[in-house]
């Protein structure tokens, strides 16, 4: 059904099928406005109403399903993309922790914090991560900044 309608939209948001459809109501009015011809659908056009209205359903059906497949798209995308930058993360962390080791042991004096440095080496709670990636989609949550980060707050249920 996905490629059906991948290739529906694809055709439905073409120039191309734009040019059709002027092209299409063109002639149809046209020819039932010529005198001495036999109008198949005469003015106001009812048949043709009908029609681009049965059309419109069709169009803004296929347009809502289309939406709702990118959304799907996108909260993949997100997700592997989150993945991607937890492990990520925790690359870094191994690296810093691996730099500091080299740094104890070759008797050099650092200049950063310990307590900063100590901080920016302990793991990521991903649990913490996963409860606030939840809150993001719930309708229980409301948002607080402190400082430079948000968090979320679980509302309590009354």
């Amino acid at each position: 059904m996905d490629k059906v309608t991948v290739k529906l939209i694809a055709f439905l948001g073409s120039g191309r099928f734009l040019a059709a459809c002027v092209f299409f109501f063109s002639v149809w009015i046209g020819w039932n406005l010529l005198p001495n011809v036999h109008h198949f659908d005469p003015f106001p056009f009812p048949l043709l109403e009908m029609g681009v209205s049965i059309f419109a359903i069709i169009l803004s059906v296929t347009v809502l399903i289309n939406q709702n497949r990118q959304g799907k798209i996108e909260s993949i995308q997100r997700d592997v993309e989150f993945e991607v930058n937890v492990r990520a993360e925790e690359e870094v962390t191994r690296l810093l922790t691996l730099v500091h080791e080299i740094h104890q042991k070759l008797g050099l004096n650092t200049a950063i914090d310990n307590k900063e440095l100590e901080e920016m080496k302990s793991d990521t709670d991903l649990k913490a991560m996963y409860r606030w990636m939840a809150c993001l989609t719930s309708d229980k949550c409301r948002w607080r900044q402190r400082a430079f980060t948000v968090q979320p707050v679980i509302m309590e249920t009354v």
